[in-house]
């Protein structure tokens, strides 16, 4: 599949979500949603050219989770800090544009190996490990996008 032309919203803390995703979610709904999105687009063929809105309300992966109301969610107060520390962490601005490239060379630029366990502090899928093992991947990879790590 070749990368949708329609940008893709994401809240700043959903780049680290959608770099380490790996099947799991609060449905089955969110998980098919997330699914398209991070392994239909994101590391599809092309991927790294997909357009990625920064939005610091629900976004493309909030839409069909059984947590969100309307623009928010019923854990608002540990969202937005997710998001604040990611947007701080990654230099992200409400409306700004990038791509998947782009953001996959700033999270390997800003975000170290094992700083996870600050920058996501509060996330209930941290305990997993998928997030701090994608991350290390993509520090050993020589691209910005390691395509056997999908």
């Amino acid at each position: 599949m070749a990368a949708n032309k329609n940008p893709v919203r994401f809240r700043p803390h959903h780049f680290l979500c959608a770099l380490g995703f790996q099947g799991a979610g609060y449905s089955p709904a969110f998980t098919a949603n997330m699914s398209d999105i991070v392994n239909g687009q994101l590391r599809s063929k092309n991927g790294e050219q997909t357009r990625i809105t920064v939005t610091f309300v629900a976004d493309s992966i909030c839409t069909p989770c059984p947590e969100r109301r309307g623009l928010g969610c019923v854990k608002i107060n540990t969202i937005r800090q997710l998001d604040e520390r990611h947007a701080k962490a990654l230099s992200l601005r409400d409306g700004e544009c990038v791509t998947w490239g782009e953001a996959l060379e700033r999270i390997k630029s800003n975000v170290a190996p094992g700083q996870l366990s600050s920058l996501c502090q509060n996330c209930q899928w941290l305990s997993l490990g998928a997030c701090e093992a994608a991350l290390s991947r993509l520090h050993a990879a020589d691209t910005p996008l390691d395509k056997d790590a999908s």
